[in-house]
Parts: C-alpha cells; structure tokens; sequence
C-alpha cells in the first residue's frame, strides 16, 4: 500500500501540476512489483536472445514502455498517493494497455470516458474538491478549459511528443494552414491535436487515416478527372473534418502533422504525396507559401519500428508475438510490419495464449480479435517478440513464460 502524505503537503499542491509531487522514491517499489520483469531484464542482459530447449526467443532491441509512458504512469502513481483520500478522475485511458488500466481502476481512479466502471462518470461528475488526471494521449481544448473553470486539480500527463504536434497545428491555425494530420480521426490523440487546430479563428483540420485517403485528398488537390466533387468529398470525409471544412477553399493552403504512434514511414509519404499534388496544382514557387511540413514523428515510435524491420532483415523468426492493447494504435502498426516477413499475431496478454495450437489475436486489418488454431510449429522455433510502447515489461515477461510453458520448456537458470 501507498502511505499517504502529510495533509499539509496536499494543501500546499497546485492547481496545475505536470512534474510530480517528489514522490517517486515512495512509489518505486509497487511500480516494480506492477510493471517490470526479471525474465525480460535477462534477456536484455543476454543480448536480447533466450534459447529453451527448441525454442529460441528473440526480444525487439527497442520495446514496450516509451519515456512518455513512463512519465505518464510515474505521474498517476504519485498522485494517488499524494491524494489518498480525494476523488480521483482520468478523463480517457491513461495508455491503451488493458493491465495498466485496471490497475488505475483498482486503485479507486474514476474514468470520464465512461470505460472501465458501470458509473458512467462525465465531466459534470467533477467537483472543485476532486483531482484529474490527463493522458498521456492529451484531451481536447474545450474539455481542458471546462476543467480549469472547476477548479479542481489537474495532474497533466501528456506526452511532449504529443503537445509537439500541438505547437505544429497552432502555428498552422495562426495563420490560416489547413492542418492534415495522419490519424484515425477517432483516437483520443487525434481529437486532442484536431481541438488544437480551432484554437485560432479560420482554423481547419483534415484527418486522413492512410495513404488511399491521402490520395483522394491529393486528386481533389489537382482536379484529377474522377476525383471526389465537394458534395462527394464533403460526404466521405464527413467525420474527419473541422465545422465548416470547404475543401475548395481550406485545401488551398496544407501543413502536415500526424498522430505520434502512426506508422512513421506512410506519414512521410504522406507529406510527399500533398506537397507533390501542390505543386502539380500551383506550381513550385506557390508550394513554399501553400505547403508546411514538419518532422513530429515520435522517436520512441521510429524506435519500436525500426527495431522490429531489424528482427525481419535477420529472415530467421517462424512467428513474431506482438505484445499490447487491441486498440493501440503503434503496436496494431508493429503487427503490420511484422506481417511483411512472417506470419505475426498481436496479443493483449499472456492469457490470449491458449495452448500450442490455439492463440487469439487481432489482425491489424480487423477491428475484433479472432482465434488461430495450429499456430505454433511442432518442431525447433525462433519467435520474435517485440511490444508497443503502452506494455508493461511484465506483460512481455508473462507472455514468454506462457510459451515456455506449454512448449514443456525450462528458463535456464
């Protein structure tokens, strides 16, 4: 259990607190106990390879928790302790990783979103006297500004990452830059950055979820015969555009940003595609003043990535276990790529294996899990294991010993 800080410490806190409480030594042990493993730390240490029997184990060099996860998690941990007695709030997910979220929930934290508890809690839930917690993904200005008019405390995990992209949209709202960014227009993220880009008047945004989207956004561009019209675009766009989006008018002028756990790859194409159809339309020197693009590629993302084209250059992985939530969107990304070299099966927990000839697993091209059977080879295996950047090592770890386990090997010692 976390011991409570004195009262005095509490009165003394900020309404706005984004660096933590100091409390970080009084909270390592339970983080330890909840989020690493012994088995992953080995492997590191072994050169980031695990040799049982006949099956061989291969750990991506860069995995699971990013900085901003870390952050986000340190940050929540601190502030249930520092706040044993008040209520407190989470308006979404903290990270798309169902373990770390059930933690927050078995630790008495309300969710907002109405996931997680039966309660439907909603901003009109909280009180001056509460505490809320902000995601790492960031939340929308106008429910920003709600809060901050309770005047209730606000403990801001948001990811630098994140608010990099935001800086982006707001310089590209101030002076009039329509802001496509490469998301799911659906993604707490996404929504967060879109709010950005209404902060200043004649502000619009455009969310195009991958490279065909890019296309019919890129072929409106330059007229291209059988493109969308404006009814028609107006139409398939409809969600992922800002109030009043007129595609004749807010297409004129484009800055590119994305949603930071993207493939990395598909938004700098993306960025291509639009400054090429730019140019098509307006010409080169026009293209200065009416294309922006900035590099807000999350480097933990790139990481995670790069790491797992470097397992498949080996050509030596039978399977690649992904490991983290159905709904993150940089691990479903890691599953895409691993898909390229070999058949790959993305995981939410050790418990989606069960047994050597049935595992569940999301396809990143499906929205619901499904179940494969025949799933392992009977015979010497090299698994590749890599994870998003929302998982616990200790969810990793788990998934390992499940394997080990129903294959009836032995961890050396």
């Amino acid at each position: 259990m976390l011991e409570s800080p004195s009262e005095d410490h509490v009165a003394d806190t900020p309404l706005y607190v984004q660096k933590g409480f100091g409390l970080k030594e009084q909270i390592k042990d339970v983080l330890r106990d909840d989020y690493h493993s012994r088995l992953v730390d080995k492997i590191r240490e072994n050169g980031f390879v695990l040799r049982c029997g006949n099956v061989t184990f291969k750990l991506a060099k860069e995995f699971g928790f990013c900085y901003g996860v870390d952050r986000a998690i340190d940050l929540a941990y601190e502030t249930r302790k520092n706040f044993p007695n008040k209520t407190i709030y989470i308006t979404n997910e903290i990270i798309h990783n169902p373990f770390v979220n059930r933690r927050l929930v078995q630790q008495g934290v309300r969710f907002l979103d109405g996931s997680h508890g039966k309660d439907g809690y909603t901003l009109a839930s909280v009180t001056a006297e509460d505490v809320v917690i902000i995601p790492a993904f960031g939340v929308r200005a106008q429910d920003l500004e709600i809060l901050r008019e309770k005047g209730c405390v606000l403990v801001d995990t948001t990811c630098g990452s994140v608010m990099n992209v935001w800086r982006r949209v707001l310089s590209y709202a101030k002076d009039h830059v329509t802001s496509v960014i490469h998301g799911k227009y659906d993604h707490e993220e996404t929504r967060a950055t879109c709010s950005r880009a209404l902060e200043y008047e004649g502000g619009h945004y455009l969310v195009v979820r991958d490279k065909p989207e890019a296309q019919l956004v890129c072929d409106y561009i330059r007229k291209t015969e059988g493109a969308l019209t404006r009814d028609g675009f107006l139409a398939r766009f409809k969600n992922a555009i800002s109030p009043g989006f007129d595609p004749e008018v807010h297409l004129a002028r484009v800055g590119v940003a994305n949603q930071t756990t993207m493939l990395s790859s598909e938004s700098l194409e993306i960025a291509v595609m639009l400054r090429d159809a730019i140019v098509a339309r307006h010409g080169a020197k026009a293209a200065e003043e009416q294309f922006r693009n900035f590099d807000t590629i999350c480097s933990a993302t790139q990481d995670r990535q790069d790491a797992v084209l470097e397992l498949g250059r080996a050509r030596d992985l039978d399977i690649l276990i992904v490991i983290g939530g159905y709904n993150s969107s940089n691990t479903t990304h890691l599953a895409e790529m691993g898909l390229e070299f070999c058949p790959t099966y993305h995981i939410a927990e050790a418990s989606d294996i069960h047994g050597k000839d049935e595992i569940q697993h999301k396809p990143p091209t499906q929205k619901q899990p499904v179940v494969a059977r025949d799933w392992l080879p009977d015979r010497p295996v090299t698994i590749g294991i890599t994870s998003g950047a929302s998982t616990p090592n200790r969810i990793v770890g788990e998934a390992i010993e499940r394997i080990l386990r129903i294959t009836g090997q032995t961890e050396p010692a």
